[in-house]
């Protein structure tokens, strides 16, 4: 086994380098058709509303219910590649912020509906298939990674997410407010542990998503998710190894 190290948590990748680790491909994954209809919606599953913690709201202020607006009508349309970019004369921090609180309240829907299935006993460790394990680290509280199971990796790494959102240094509720200037390599840090949680998913729990009829909803979620990531270049390119096979069939460049 080998160790990857992250800024602050670690990935084991067994075998070679992490970007260049194989997976073994779920045949369905790829095989939902990615279509728009007027009753789908990337932010509540048809199925199941429950979520793993209340739902974050976006920064306040005018600016920022008027993004709101945009992301809302251009994914209304179905164009997924047109509601990632950024809109004219916006500004980049503030696209990148509400976007930001979007994504994590998709993840939070989408773990929700799993928490039952996701347990400490069945999911000991949070992997990404037979070749990632993820072990915890903030830097803070927690400044040597230790293993946990994957319920208590999603808990620790959404309450870190959770405390990024709530700071206001970082994400300013006021309009007019400034971003500090590291606030794209905390975003960065957001999105790559979010990543992980869709690698889990993705590995240990689809049949499950199959079964309850999601796989649809979780495949445009991904996609949606992974076209943001590559229009502001969010995520390194090993960090998404779990599941490029899968980002390469649905995002094809």
């Amino acid at each position: 086994m080998e160790w990857v190290e992250g800024e602050d948590d670690v990935c084991k990748c067994n075998g070679m380098e992490s970007i260049k680790c194989g997976i073994d491909l779920h045949p369905t994954w790829c095989s939902s058709v990615y279509h728009w209809t007027p009753t789908m919606s990337l932010f509540g599953l048809g199925r199941n509303q429950r979520t793993f913690r209340p739902k974050k709201s976006a920064p306040s202020g005018s600016k920022g219910a008027q993004l709101r607006q945009h992301i809302d009508a251009t994914l209304g349309s179905g164009n997924l590649r047109e509601a990632v970019r950024l809109p004219p004369g916006e500004d980049f921090n503030e696209w990148l912020a509400v976007n930001t609180v979007d994504f994590f309240n998709q993840v939070n829907l989408l773990y929700g509906t799993l928490t039952e299935f996701c347990t400490p006993e069945i999911c000991p460790t949070m992997t990404a298939g037979p070749k990632y394990e993820y072990r915890w680290a903030d830097g803070v509280q927690i400044k040597k990674p230790i293993e946990v199971s994957a319920p208590k990796y999603v808990e620790y790494l959404m309450d870190w997410i959770e405390t990024q959102l709530d700071d206001e240094s970082l994400f300013p509720q006021r309009l007019g407010a400034p971003f500090p200037a590291n606030f794209r390599e905390v975003v960065k840090t957001i999105f790559k542990r979010l990543f992980r949680v869709y690698a889990h998913i993705y590995h240990s729990h689809f049949q499950k998503i199959v079964s309850l009829k999601e796989e649809a909803h979780l495949n445009t979620c991904f996609k949606h998710f992974i076209l943001f990531t590559y229009e502001f270049s969010l995520i390194d390119k090993k960090e998404l190894a779990p599941l490029q096979e899968l980002i390469e069939s649905i995002v094809p460049y």
